[in-house]
């Protein structure tokens, strides 16, 4: 009796045991699935994009108010510039990556030409820094447009140089000198010092993507770091916020009234937070509440998880880029992938790593979630080229081709409605 009860026990534990395996193996079937690039990169992207609309409204409803009697203001025209970016997101996804290649030069030439205009009368300057060219009621800032120039430039051109890259002389001329160099010290000329470490960041990740000598970056660090002890050291308003950081000046009405209002903001949020829209440093107390101390704002309103979920969202869009640059055979994909991946990535904990403390004050939006136009669609065009990167892996292509978009399934499903309620009208 006791053996044959048993029988059924092991029985029904074996099957849920097999079952359990078979989900496990459907599940890595759907990961090895040349599509889950695709929609896993598209989904980040899409929910960051959303939340960023959410939060600039809520943070940005005071300022806005108070600029314009409208607490709207601000928040459409970040949706604005949301649905510009979708549309040319939407693009880039459908060029080629031999397409790609030949925008290279263009792009970075385009980003330099504007840039010098931001030397010209038409160049507005904010907060120390000359960065932004006005024209009438809209802003443009070049060194965005700059820093997906060095990204493809980069790739470009270390792909054609592919058997010459152990030579640090074929790798500095031309990709580092004079054009990546001449870009940087553009932006550099105008004193932002955290446009210049964004793209200094891009160009050591495609030449660490591209496995150039460890000298050249040892060189570059070196480098680097004179560059920007000299740029602190010559500037009061950045040697004031590094006597914040270190803990020199503390003064709530002076240069440390932005971070110590931002951790406030995240302290008062807690655990679960006060509530969307219920932020109390919103209210004339962080000056740049919907721009670079929006991580604060989330915090405030939805406490701990609502800044884990911004971080694992960033967490996810880096290790989906780490799986297009594992999954192709592409070098020139592999390097912008890796361009794209870094300037995202640290521009993120910059402007994070500000906000907690743990950096000092920089200036760098939020990429996808901070206000700011320029910002928003040239990250979302290079993420719309990943897109079309994830497209070209084999069978990506045809896998999305074979799969009815929703309007299709929804217009599919509209002529079956009909004949079914014809037929209840005929009863």
């Amino acid at each position: 009796m006791s053996s044959a009860a048993a029988t059924p026990g092991k029985a029904r534990h074996t099957d849920s045991r097999q079952a359990d395996s078979g989900r496990v193996a459907t599940w890595l079937q759907r990961l090895e699935s040349p599509v889950t690039t695709y929609y896993v990169l598209l989904s980040v992207t899409g929910v960051l994009v959303v939340i960023g609309l959410i939060m600039v409204l809520s943070a940005s409803s005071i300022v806005s108010y108070k600029a314009s009697d409208s607490s709207y203001t601000i928040a459409m025209r970040q949706a604005q510039f949301a649905a510009v970016g979708a549309v040319f997101m939407a693009i880039a996804s459908r060029i080629s990556v031999s397409r790609w290649k030949l925008l290279a030069v263009p792009a970075l030439l385009a980003a330099m030409v504007l840039q010098l205009l931001v030397f010209t009368p038409l160049g507005k300057s904010v907060n120390g820094n000359t960065n932004w060219i006005g024209v009438g009621g809209m802003t443009l800032q070049p060194s965005e447009i700059g820093k997906l120039g060095l990204v493809l430039f980069g790739a470009a051109v270390l792909t054609r140089k592919r058997k010459l890259l152990g030579s640090v002389k074929h790798v500095v001329v031309p990709y580092l000198f004079p054009f990546a160099l001449a870009a940087i010290g553009l932006v550099l000329l105008g004193h932002d010092l955290g446009t210049v470490i964004v793209m200094c960041a891009i160009v050591g990740a495609v030449l660490f993507t591209a496995g150039v000598s460890w000298k050249l970056f040892a060189v570059g660090v070196a480098g680097f770091a004179a560059m920007a002890v000299t740029m602190v050291f010559t500037s009061a308003n950045r040697l004031s916020r590094f006597d914040v950081w270190l803990g020199r000046d503390t003064d709530p009405f002076g240069a440390a009234r932005q971070p110590l209002h931002g951790r406030y903001a995240l302290a008062d949020g807690g655990w679960w937070g006060v509530g969307l829209g219920a932020s109390r440093e919103k209210w004339q107390w962080l000056s740049e509440p919907h721009n670079d101390f929006i991580y604060a704002i989330i915090g405030e309103e939805l406490g701990l998880p609502g800044t884990l979920v911004v971080l694992g969202l960033f967490v996810a869009l880096a290790l989906v880029c780490y799986r297009i640059v594992l999954r192709t055979d592409d070098l020139f994909v592999r390097l912008a992938t890796g361009g794209v991946m870094a300037w995202i990535v640290v521009q993120a904990m910059v402007n994070i790593g500000a906000v907690i403390g743990l950096l000092p004050v920089i200036g760098v939006p939020l990429p996808l979630v901070s206000s700011g136009g320029s910002s928003l669609v040239t990250t979302m065009i290079a993420l719309g080229m990943l897109l079309s990167f994830a497209r070209s892996e084999p069978g990506c292509a045809e896998a999305l081709a074979a799969r009815p978009s929703v309007v299709r399934r929804s217009l599919a499903v509209l002529p079956t409605l009909s004949v079914g309620r014809a037929r209840k009208g005929d009863r």
